[in-house]
């Protein structure tokens, strides 16, 4: 099999970057490659599922600014695809006096990086949204959530699938090599082609 572009793993960085390209470049020949019988087998299949809404990233960084923009986009794609999430929010807790400066600097940078719909809670409101919960003050993040993540992977691999793209599974990479070039006037015209082999 001859592809344009090869992407080594179906995790859901795999999966999200090859679905990306396919979209871009829908004229290419795309594979993702993977090990095991089926994508988002390992991390993606077995992560917290947390949507983070980018409170803790430095004001101004490209992690704030990928990771606000990001949970935005999850949650879209989310209600595009019918993939359950929920928006169960999070509560940051001060127990001590000492931690509320922190947790207060926390607000104060969350604010920084568009993170929608934080605010500053007391001990009664605490109670009120989680009643297990003590503390003398808290910053609520509304619109943190989480989503099992194996359903995205999969769907993007549906996406990709959708596009053109070839998803060959039981495919473990064990060695990539240049291989030489086609002779000029060729029907295969290949240039700078790498072989890509299996443990098979």
């Amino acid at each position: 099999s001859t592809f344009d572009v090869a992407v080594v793993g179906a995790g859901i960085v795999g999966l999200a970057s090859a679905r990306e390209l396919v979209r871009r470049h829908p004229s290419l020949a795309f594979a993702v490659l993977e090990k095991e019988q089926e994508p988002a087998h390992h991390q993606s299949g077995h992560n917290s599922g947390v949507i983070h809404s980018g409170i803790y990233y430095t004001p101004g960084s490209l992690k704030a600014k990928l990771c606000v923009q990001g949970a935005a986009l999850c949650y879209k794609y989310c209600d595009q695809k019918g993939i359950p999430y929920k928006q169960c929010g999070k509560l940051i807790v001060a127990v001590e006096q000492d931690e509320i400066p922190r947790l207060k600097a926390l607000y104060k940078r969350g604010l920084q990086n568009n993170v929608r719909g934080l605010r500053l809670i007391g001990a009664k409101e605490i109670q009120e949204k989680e009643p297990f919960c003590r503390g003398l003050m808290a910053l609520d993040s509304p619109y943190t959530g989480i989503v099992n993540y194996k359903q995205v992977a999969q769907s993007y691999a549906e996406d990709f699938q959708e596009a053109g793209g070839t998803i060959l599974t039981d495919f473990e990479v064990t060695n990539m090599e240049m291989a030489k070039e086609s002779s000029a006037g060729s029907e295969d015209g290949l240039k700078y082609p790498v072989i890509v082999r299996s443990s098979k």
